[in-house]
């Protein structure tokens, strides 16, 4: 199964775990109004799309305005996002994913994911970070931690 970011931090939200103020946006005047919300600049767009390397691939930006907010989107969407993971095609954006950008201390990786060697899924989790896990993993995959569980 594959979910949005959006939807994960839903789920969180139903959950009670913290995430930043935000909402999903289909055009630019939905993603102005989820920034008129969230009342503080910078604000972060986020393309949606099933694959990683979003951020690499410059599916998300930094705006510092709401003229900005509103460029980055329609800049954004209806267009394709080529990453690592979708192929020279890459995906078309539809939606994006407007939050407050928050000051990052640390960045961790934690990911469950279904092994079909061993039937089980792995618990995957790092200190290094989550957006150059590929390159932790070839480089020191000492760093990453790998538990099986039924």
């Amino acid at each position: 199964m594959k979910i949005h970011e959006y939807q994960a931090k839903e789920l969180f939200e139903k959950y009670t775990i913290p995430i930043p103020d935000g909402g999903i946006a289909f055009n630019s005047v939905e993603a102005q109004k989820i920034a008129g919300d969230i009342g503080d600049f910078p604000i972060l767009i986020k393309s949606q799309i099933h694959a990683g390397g979003r951020g690499k691939g410059g599916g998300i930006k930094l705006a510092t305005s709401f003229d900005e907010v509103a460029s980055i989107t329609e800049s954004i969407i209806g267009s394709p996002l080529i990453t690592h993971q979708t192929g020279p095609e890459g995906k078309i954006v539809k939606k994006v994913l407007v939050e407050k950008a928050l000051k990052i201390e640390k960045e961790l990786y934690l990911s469950l994911i279904p092994d079909r060697t061993t039937e089980k899924i792995a618990i995957i989790a790092s200190e290094a970070g989550g957006m150059d896990i590929e390159e932790v993993a070839s480089i020191t995959p000492e760093k990453i931690i790998k538990v099986y569980i039924n």
